[in-house]
């Protein structure tokens, strides 16, 4: 009878310790899906995949236990990428694409046990599901910081004779920037790194050039390469290549004044003398937090916009050709924002129309892509990516004084 309760103790603590080190079996087996628009040539999913597997490493997650689908398109195929992860046990899934997003809500209404996350959406809280969310940074913030790089970079250029005729319109410095599309996302960024700039350099102007395509190095190459034609001194993106910087560096090399300003990556392996700095994301931060949420089982919060002040947000690292003393005031309006000093949307630093703006709404309410409610310009400012009024992702779409679209 002793042995057979040694024995039976015996196994209890050996239970226990096996708890006790391998936590709960549940958690053990955790697996997250990843619905990728690109892979990791791309530098905006790169950056994604990244946020992803640093995430799950600090979360004691195993890299067998997400599973990946590169290469998904904006349609029917991102909702049978989202089922074949949920038949491969995934209890949450994410996707980067807005595209995504209208595929994933509908397989988050048919699997309320599962947590789907649609990345730069902005209809999880209109669509009201507890298993649905939508998550953005607030990269307008390092978006305005690099456009201080840049203002500085012109300041120097203009101060040591540097430019020519060609570079100036009506006595102001020319500016470029390859975009995607026209969409708020965009908008709200060159916006932000045009006011950047003007911070320290208020004398510009700015031309915007869409190539209708989130990643396509030739595109964005070329557009690049049009823009320095026209004169253009500093040419910023958001477009996910390294076409732009790549275009830029030739042309410097051949003796053409041009600097780049990238996205999303370090640009200096691909344009070492052009590169002054990248906006970026770090997506560590908001993955950590939603992957361990989900992993204890807990829902996942509707919106979610961090920027600087958690570290979610900021520029690569500084190019040898930036201007004396960039470091230190990056530094300073780094602070200011995160003291809340400093707003990337200040009404009294833009016009429209010779205007100063004091209504523009944050919210589409009937999908016909005008946004018709939420006013979202309070104490002076217009709160981009509020999750309290709005949406996590960005809805500033005004075009202010001094930007011209091209096409």
């Amino acid at each position: 009878m002793k042995k057979l309760l040694a024995l039976a103790l015996s196994l209890v603590l050996c239970l226990t310790v096996l708890a006790g080190c391998g936590g709960n079996p549940d958690e053990k087996s955790f697996k997250v899906g990843c619905i990728m628009v690109g892979d990791e040539t791309e530098g905006y999913t790169f950056a994604h995949i990244k946020g992803i597997k640093d995430a799950c490493k600090a979360l004691g997650i195993p890299d067998e236990n997400i599973i990946w689908k590169y290469k998904v398109g904006e349609d029917e195929s991102c909702q049978t990428a989202a089922e074949d992860l949920i038949n491969a046990g995934c209890k949450l899934i994410i996707s980067n694409s807005y595209g995504h997003q209208d595929y994933m809500n509908a397989v988050a209404k048919k699997h309320s046990d599962v947590q789907f996350v649609a990345m730069t959406g902005d209809t999880a809280k209109k669509d009201n599901l507890d298993n649905f969310s939508n998550a953005f940074t607030k990269v307008y913030e390092s978006r305005y910081v690099s456009g201080v790089v840049a203002g500085l970079k012109i300041k120097e250029l203009v101060e040591s004779g540097k430019l020519t005729d060609k570079n100036y319109s009506d006595g102001k410095v020319k500016v470029g920037y390859v975009g995607a599309y026209n969409y708020a996302e965009v908008v709200s960024g060159y916006t932000a790194f045009f006011l950047g700039i003007k911070s320290v350099y208020p004398d510009v102007v700015m031309d915007v050039h869409y190539t209708s395509e989130w990643y396509h190095w030739d595109k964005e190459n070329e557009a690049c390469k049009a823009l320095i034609q026209r004169g253009c001194v500093i040419i910023g993106q958001h477009a996910d290549s390294t076409g732009a910087p790549s275009a830029a560096e030739d042309a410097l090399k051949a003796g053409t004044v041009v600097y780049s300003v990238g996205y999303n990556i370090d640009m200096l392996p691909y344009a070492p003398t052009a590169a002054l700095t990248s906006a970026s994301n770090n997506w560590e931060v908001y993955y950590k937090y939603a992957i361990g949420l989900a992993k204890e089982g807990k829902d996942v919060p509707t919106n979610w916009a961090e920027g600087y002040e958690t570290g979610a947000v900021g520029i690569t690292d500084l190019g040898k050709s930036v201007a004396p003393g960039t470091a230190e005031k990056v530094a300073e309006v780094i602070a200011a924002i995160k003291a809340g000093t400093l707003h990337v949307f200040d009404t009294n630093t833009f016009t429209v129309n010779g205007q100063k703006v004091t209504v523009a709404y944050a919210t589409d309410t009937n999908g016909d892509w005008v946004n018709d409610a939420d006013n979202a310009i309070k104490d002076g400012y217009y709160h981009e990516s509020d999750v309290t009024m709005n949406q996590s992702a960005p809805s500033f779409s005004l075009r202010i004084d001094g930007i011209t679209e091209l096409n």
